[in-house]
């Protein structure tokens, strides 16, 4: 005869290894799937109505598994806040919320936080009923989200593990799916949640401290660079091709009065027409047919494609610039004083920028910097260096060093 403790935890277990199973397979199907999104519905179901039946050992498991992917998920997106920052553009453009642009970098701070703050204190069983409230109200705001997402592709990464996992919009609202089937038994075990060992008083203290030292990691990663690189432009990483090819490069436009948007075959395009460029603003780039792995091209004012010389110059210093006009006069004096030492290491360096050429040729005759620029994509300009300006070291090709720009190499 099985006694009511032991049917209670093949429950809990039965149930939580479903959702487990559910996950490898959200992992493995990145497209809209019926019968995985019946498979997850039955795995929630079950979770709702045996939810009541966990043993405390069940509850534990859920409890510590909810809150190391928690952790996970903040710890990618707290080594580069930047990049949720720009995420969160998206969000805003997607929901015509640009009023609260300016406030992008704070939300993402704050959210990463939230998050971490949950998983940890979830994890480790520190104010855990408080820190299931918390993971309720984040989850219910992560699965609305990315099921708008998923229906109607308003964002087409929501970033959810910042660059270092990229997941479709369908995978991610499943896997949101999946962590309610496995936070829904805590949930509903939540009075049962205490810790025992220690007192109130001490567990706020941890939770302060967690909080106080994660917002030192997440401001670091900012002011300097990401401590963990999950970009393609990593230190260490050979950008050479096999064979370059750099294909044909098309460029889009916004008309700034009628919004119409234009694509043209680079350098087919009136550039050198100082009243259209007045009247067009660059919108971004794509690249057919190309050999290259870099996913977009450097072109000079003249729309010719000059990327091969990231990959035929030795001790290059690549200054990426995506944002120009938010320069700093401190930003200028430390990049002519950057340029000084290149001139006197006998290296070589040039500008990428998404600035158009006329404001490159205002700066210059101020600066005299400007001597070698090209122009690439602001996007694909963030992904290689997460600061403004930021500074690159690149020797044929292999990424040999990269620095924010409070961290230039000046002596």
């Amino acid at each position: 005869m099985v006694r009511n403790s032991d049917k209670s935890a093949l429950v809990s277990y039965g149930v939580t290894a479903m959702a487990l199973g559910c996950a490898v397979f959200v992992g493995l199907h990145s497209a809209f799937s019926w019968m995985l999104l019946l498979l997850i519905l039955v795995t929630l179901g079950l979770s709702i109505v045996y939810g009541n039946r966990y043993n405390d050992a069940g509850v534990t498991v859920n409890r510590m598994l909810v809150g190391a992917l928690f952790i996970f998920s903040s710890f990618t997106k707290g080594v580069d806040p930047l990049g949720t920052k720009y995420k969160m553009l998206d969000y805003f453009a997607a929901y015509g919320i640009e009023w609260m642009n300016d406030a992008a970098l704070m939300l993402a701070v704050v959210m990463i936080l939230a998050e971490f703050i949950v998983g940890i204190c979830l994890f480790v069983n520190v104010l855990p009923r408080l820190a299931t409230l918390g993971a309720v109200i984040l989850m219910l705001f992560f699965t609305i989200t990315t099921f708008f997402d998923a229906m109607y592709d308003l964002v087409p990464d929501c970033g959810c593990f910042g660059t270092a996992i990229k997941m479709s919009n369908w995978q991610t609202f499943f896997k949101n799916l999946v962590i309610d089937a496995v936070l829904i038994p805590v949930v509903v075990n939540n009075k049962s949640l205490k810790n025992k060992r220690l007192t109130l008083g001490v567990q706020w203290v941890l939770a302060l401290a967690f909080m106080n030292l994660f917002v030192w990691f997440e401001v670091y990663n900012i002011r300097h660079l990401p401590v963990v690189d999950f970009m393609d432009w990593k230190v260490g990483k050979d950008m050479t091709p096999e064979v370059y090819d750099a294909g044909t490069i098309y460029v889009t436009y916004k008309n700034n009065e009628t919004g119409e948007i234009q694509e043209f075959e680079s350098p087919n395009y009136p550039w050198d027409d100082s009243i259209w460029m007045s009247q067009w603003t660059f919108e971004s780039q794509r690249t057919v047919g190309s050999s290259q792995p870099l996913g977009f091209a450097i072109l000079d004012e003249d729309g010719e494609d000059f990327t091969h010389i990231l990959f035929e110059t030795e001790n290059l210093y690549v200054f990426v610039a995506p944002y120009l006009e938010e320069f700093t006069e401190k930003d200028f004096e430390s990049c002519v004083k950057m340029t000084e030492v290149a001139d006197n290491q006998g290296f070589e360096y040039i500008w990428i920028t998404s600035a158009p050429p006329e404001y490159v040729e205002v700066l210059n005759d101020k600066y005299l910097i400007f001597n070698e620029v090209y122009y690439g994509d602001e996007l694909e300009l963030k992904t290689m260096v997460r600061s403004n300006p930021g500074l690159m070291l690149i020797d044929n090709g292999l990424i040999i060093n990269k620095w924010s720009k409070i961290d230039f190499p000046l002596e």
